[in-house]
């Protein structure tokens, strides 16, 4: 039995159900960057080192860190740390089982895991599992019924979706009568309070029921970033309704603020063209699809959040946003995309007609036009902006054209791109008749007002960013630490070495920290596990352990040598010495200050031996932990 913990500090006891050489099996044939790199966007660094933005904080500058060939990660700015079965069960927020189960899929290897392999409560698993039911539920009603078969015709002629698109998106269909899914699910033993938490059932405010949350719609499964159903959103069937889309209401397993619909779906197409469409919500995803736009994603009709940004930046710094194009859409796209600028991505808008959305142009125009028109002559974030802020004002007029001036020379001040600047004051300069020269004199001069506001702030951020690179943080240690560290890298990756280490110091290492994990390594060792980080992280209690070793594994090391070995070892041993003399200075300077000459002359005795044992040529250490005491 172990215990997994994530990183949000939950932690819960695992049986051993999978025998571990089958663990092992699926360690070796799992890539740590291909299976990280399905959700984040990572930078090769070097021979085998990977960085990006961490999936689990917020942040603008990457901090997150990938090791290939010790096949671990570790955030050095929120600590997240762990091996390719912690990274998928904390993104997922699945069990260890599920964990071992989807990876072992994706590498081809057969393993069999006995469903009743938990101690803990499973109720979200049980959530999961219900929505992933009704998913498959509503979609046979919809393509292989024929109660389905009026949604059927009304999603074919009526909403021009194909059957590829119905499949490809598992679309399907609730049907009026309200107890079809709730009767499936109490079949298939499923606690329906249970269900209600999930949003699939509910009951009325008179305690009856429980009835099927949607009925007579359009389903359209919402997914997490795994591809596991979390939720739905339905579409009216009967255009009269009151509420034309209807989506499942928050719950355990969905919060709407950080999903994405169809986000796993286009992965892939992401990845090949290098950037992100954003659209508002499911039935626009389904018809860019259609019309060779593979590529997108969407916010479900709410405001973007900071959440969603970073998902989206994961996978591409590059967005389009195509929104609709009546005033709230252009305004909701603006505000989006202000978002997306703030947490690092490169933003382009659609120009969408007015009172059109993306559906509408396909229709009218042709999948054609759309990719070309839309897609590909999206409109930089300022000319967007621009293009909105003309429609309020009438430029005929001196005083709005005064004002529209205005207003672009101080949004241009906030654009650092002198090319840039130039460009659009060259449009100015065109369109209104005015001296180009004047215009850069009025734009310079708000330029220095903004920049000059905002060089301090900008300044004090790099300052107090990540701290600086790996290297540095680590050069910056004591080299008591620097040795410890080095010496536990190599233990978790040779147990020669551990075999070493013990012999020479034991468990003995100054760091309280570095002294528990060179315990729990001879322990592990001891019950015939092999070496390795990855795996030896498995094994550890103490989330707070496993990040220190995550970060250890993934410090930049050379090769271990007897050389090298011995002055790590010899740092290790003499500071315990330093402490000494550290301590006995300090009990020499309260004996003279209480007059008590022979105290203080037999200290300075005892210093002078132990100085004499370190040799001439020890140096004291930048800070003792008597310091700290």
């Amino acid at each position: 039995m172990i215990r997994i913990t994530l990183k949000c500090g939950v932690s819960f006891l695992v049986q051993r159900a999978i025998p571990e050489e089958t663990v092992e099996t699926v360690r070796r044939h799992s890539d740590i960057v291909e299976v990280i790199g399905e959700s984040v966007q990572l930078q090769k660094k070097g021979n085998h080192r990977y960085s990006g933005l961490c999936p689990f904080h917020e942040e603008n500058t990457p901090s997150f860190s990938v090791s290939q060939d010790r096949q671990l990660y570790y955030c050095f700015g929120c600590g997240a740390a762990g091996n390719v079965f912690t990274f998928m069960m904390e993104m997922g927020q699945v069990p260890f089982q599920e964990a071992v189960r989807t990876l072992a899929e994706k590498a081809n290897v057969s393993v069999e895991i006995p469903e009743a392999a938990f101690s803990a409560p499973q109720k979200n698993h049980s959530l999961k599992e219900g929505c992933q039911l009704a998913a498959r539920f509503y979609h046979h009603l919809l393509m292989h019924t024929e109660q389905g078969r009026e949604a059927y015709n009304y999603a074919q002629d009526g909403r021009n979706v194909s059957d590829e698109a119905l499949r490809h998106f598992q679309i399907g269909f609730a049907p009026s009568e309200r107890e079809v899914l709730s009767l499936l699910l109490k079949k298939r033993a499923f606690d329906l309070s249970e269900m209600e938490q999930a949003d699939l059932v509910q009951r009325t405010e008179d305690g009856r029921g429980p009835y099927d949350r949607f009925n007579y719609r359009l389903i359209f499964p919402i997914w997490d970033i795994g591809g596991q159903p979390i939720a739905f959103g339905g579409r009216a069937l009967d255009e009269a309704s009151s509420a034309k889309y209807l989506n499942s209401r928050e719950t355990p397993i969905f919060k709407k603020n950080e999903v994405l619909y169809a986000y796993h779906l286009a992965r892939p197409a992401i990845r090949k063209r290098k950037f992100v469409v954003l659209f508002e919500g499911y039935m626009d995803v389904v018809s860019a699809w259609m019309a060779g736009v593979d590529n997108g994603v969407a916010t479900l009709g709410t405001a973007l959040t900071s959440k969603q940004a970073q998902l989206i930046g994961r996978l591409s710094e590059q967005v389009t946003i195509c929104y609709d194009g009546d005033s709230p859409g252009e305004k909701a796209a603006i505000q989006n995309a202000e978002t997306l600028e703030a947490n690092g991505c490169r933003v382009n808008i659609a120009p969408m007609p007015a009172n059109q959305d993306p559906d509408d142009y396909i229709r009218e125009h042709g999948a054609g036009a759309f990719r070309e028109n839309m897609i590909e002559g999206a409109l930089s974030v300022l000319s967007f902006k621009m293009n909105a802020y003309k429609k309020e004002k009438n430029v005929q007029r001196a005083g709005d054209r005064k004002d529209y001036i205005e207003w672009v020379l101080e949004a241009l001040a906030q654009v650092s791109s002198p090319v840039e600047r130039e460009f659009y004051l060259k449009q100015l300069s065109e369109e209104f008749s005015i001296s180009l020269e004047a215009l850069k004199q009025e734009q310079y001069r708000m330029y220095q007002r903004v920049r000059g506001k905002s060089t301090a702030s900008y300044d004090r951020r790099e300052r107090d960013g990540n701290g600086g690179s790996i290297a540095s943080q680590q050069h910056l240690l004591p080299a008591f630490h620097n040795a410890e560290r080095a010496l536990l890298q190599m233990m978790m990756e040779d147990e020669t070495w551990a075999e070493k280490v013990e012999q020479e110091i034991g468990g003995n290492f100054n760091v309280d920290e570095y002294a528990a994990i060179a315990a729990h390594l001879f322990a592990y060792y001891g019950e015939g596990n092999r070496a390795g980080s990855a795996g030896f992280l498995d094994h550890l209690e103490d989330d707070e352990l496993s990040s220190i070793v995550a970060e250890i594994a993934m410090q930049p090391g050379g090769e271990m040598n007897p050389e090298a070995f011995a002055d790590y070892i010899h740092q290790v041993k003499i500071y315990s010495s330093w402490v000494e003399i550290e301590q006995k200075e300090h009990a020499q300077k309260e004996a003279l200050q209480k007059n008590d000459a022979e105290t203080a002359t037999a200290l300075g005795q005892e210093i002078i031996a132990l100085h004499k044992k370190l040799g001439r040529k020890a140096v004291r250490p930048r800070y003792l932990r008597a310091h700290l005491q």
